[in-house]
């Protein structure tokens, strides 16, 4: 027990430790927990004059910058995790897999799983106050694992920005008085191009949804006129980036750069706008999707109740990787952004409410979505399975297809847009933060030129992104989707979770959030973060590896070395966790008993391993929760 004084004006209050009675005056003796060479206060972290391994999170006494408000903060993380996949992919999933059945298996996966986790990388991040690869100090065998999400981050940017290009290339296209996907007769259109008129389904073969048909100007306008598919065979000929998307490329990184080049007191003023305009669009787009004639048939086939589908495991598998995936644990972003908050914020109220805003949005763009597909149904004659889709042929081609039908269509598309843009940018914010924190914090020197770094990591994303706007580029995008973050960032997740729950330990892990917050996690979410997520995120990347098959494009199938390629890709990133491993094992000192030791314990703790007090070598510390 050391003694600290510390100046009145400097503390805003002072955790009740039981040892310690805190009297104020004009100037305070306070009592402080000395915990292996860091000592505490609620509010401030003070180095111990020798042996300083800097508390978990400062970095040689250097003072990390913090949000200017809290609200930055809880902004950023809610525009990180609500993003396109809350639009273009939840709906969908949610009315082909039972309606509102398809939310059971989704809140229950939410409760025992995404929020643990989402819960667990706040805490890390906030606690030990380092990006994702420098935070494994409190157990570095894993570091590895931190580098692999890195890198995950930065692939996911290269194809990501190009749908964000989409979107701005859409808006510019939007201001004119009649939209370019209202008619034929463009010089991007085909002899075969047709506008779509009531048709009570003679206009589709028995084999062709009106989703999936190729001869809209809606369809040939994305495909002919944006993307130049046509004058691709495939994959194996790209042909030459197209101008016009790299102009929008070029503006969605240098919003990325601008936003992000003076860290979070830069991004945080960005988030006011890019995390709120999607609801204020949102909303707009529902009352008006409500008002039209058939959207009541859309909105009742979204909530359609079919408990039979819950006996199907692809609804599972499909509840299971949406709520990862919608709320964005694994990719380091939510370390990064926790790393910047004070110590003593409160991370657990901070992701009950993200993760539940996050899910809700969910469910409430469906009604949005769904109210428009109900309208299109009804005026083309069709039924909502023909009109009903995903991704970008949701957002690119039926759903400006509908706005275009609408009185002031061209407003309407540019509210659309602009939803979309923004929907985006905050995410893509999200991920090159964590990149450029996570390699900042392990190289100092990057973080001394963060300006540069980061115009070197959005610049990097640029270069590689050109592969995605040639006119085989959608090929390129399909591909990274599929491998870049499927079951590499499921693997990812599944050793991070191991590696705080159990090789750390999740009472101690449980201490250091006490520590922050005066307060222990309940027995459920230890229980969840040593048992239950471990064990979901296993049966989840079993089943991505499982249910993967070839690769395909509406009609066009990949050919095998693409598959090759893909898996390349997905194993670049997950290796970096056995390799790390390895590299440190044999870089430890010692026999090698001691050299697991120090593999395993955390750095601050490593003069415990020549005295023999390793805590994972006993059997208490693994059946601890």
């Amino acid at each position: 027990m050391n003694i600290q004084v510390v100046p009145e004006h400097k503390l805003s209050s002072v955790a009740p430790f039981k040892q310690c009675n805190v009297e104020k005056k004009e100037v305070e003796l306070i009592l402080v927990k000395d915990q292996n060479g860091v000592q505490y206060t609620s509010t401030s972290i003070v180095p111990s004059p020798t042996n300083h391994v800097g508390p978990p999170g400062s970095s040689g006494g250097d003072e990390r910058e913090t949000w200017g408000k809290k609200i930055d903060f809880l902004l950023s993380v809610i525009g990180f995790a609500v993003d396109l996949a809350n639009v273009w992919r939840f709906p969908f999933l949610c009315y082909k897999n039972g309606g509102g059945a398809f939310l059971i298996p989704y809140i229950l996966f939410l409760l025992i799983a995404g929020m643990p986790l989402f819960y667990m990388e706040l805490a890390l991040g906030q606690y030990n106050r380092e990006g994702a690869a420098t935070v494994w100090k409190i157990c570095p065998v894993f570091k590895g694992v931190g580098y692999t999400v890195i890198l995950i981050a930065f692939y996911v940017g290269f194809y990501y920005n190009v749908i964000i290009a989409w979107s701005i290339h859409y808006l510019f296209a939007s201001m004119t008085n009649e939209l370019p996907w209202l008619h034929c007769g463009n010089p991007w259109n085909t002899p075969n191009c047709t506008v779509p008129q009531p048709m009570n389904g003679s206009f589709l073969d028995n084999r062709t949804s009106y989703a999936k048909n190729k001869n809209t100007p809606a369809a040939e306008y994305y495909e002919r006129g944006v993307l130049h598919l046509h004058e691709s065979r495939g994959i194996g000929d790209l042909g030459p980036p197209r101008w016009e998307l790299s102009l929008c490329l070029v503006a969605v990184v240098f919003i990325l750069y601008f936003s992000l080049w003076k860290g979070v007191k830069s991004s945080g003023k960005v988030v006011y706008i890019t995390a709120t305009m999607p609801y204020i669009v949102l909303f707009v787009l529902l009352i008006r999707g409500i008002t039209l004639p058939g959207a009541m048939d859309g909105i009742r086939a979204y909530l359609h109740i079919d408990l039979k589908m819950l006996n199907n495991p692809k609804v599972w598998i499909d509840a299971a990787t949406q709520i990862f995936y919608s709320l964005g644990a694994g990719f380091g972003v939510l370390i990064a952004f926790a790393s910047y908050n004070k110590f003593d914020n409160n991370c657990y109220r901070d992701a009950l409410l993200t993760s539940t805003i996050n899910c809700v949005t969910s469910f409430v763009s469906g009604f949005a979505i769904f109210s428009v597909l109900g309208y299109m149904a009804q005026k083309h004659g069709v039924r909502i399975e023909d009109v009903a889709t995903e991704g970008p042929g949701l957002v690119f081609i039926i759903y400006p297809e509908a706005i275009s039908t609408l009185p002031g269509s061209t407003f309407w598309a540019i509210v659309f847009f602009i939803m979309l843009l923004t929907l985006g940018i905050d995410s893509s914010m999200g991920g090159m933060e964590a990149v450029i924190t996570g390699l900042a914090d392990d190289f100092k020197i990057l973080k001394k030129h963060r300006k540069l770094f980061t115009f070197a990591t959005a610049f990097g994303t640029f270069l590689f992104a050109l592969l995605c706007i040639t006119n085989g580029g959608i090929y390129v995008l399909t591909l990274l989707d599929s491998y870049a973050a499927g079951t590499s960032i499921l693997f990812g997740v599944l050793i991070e979770a191991i590696g705080v729950s159990w090789f750390y330990g999740v009472d101690r892990f449980s201490e250091d959030i006490e520590r922050m917050m005066g307060f222990k996690p309940g027995l459920y979410w230890r229980l969840c973060w040593k048992f239950v997520s471990p064990t979901f995120l296993l049966v989840v990347v079993i089943a991505s590896i499982v249910t993967s098959t070839g690769l395909t494009l509406d009609d066009y199938v990949f050919p095998p070395w693409s598959n090759v390629v893909g898996w390349g890709v997905a194993l670049s990133s997950m290796l970096f966790v056995p390799v790390y491993a390895v590299y440190k094992f044999f870089s430890m000192p010692g026999t090698f008993k001691e050299r697991i030791a120090y593999c395993v314990t955390p750095e601050h703790e490593h003069h415990l391993v020549k005295e023999g007090n390793v805590r994972q070598f006993t059997l208490k510390h693994w059946l601890a929760i």
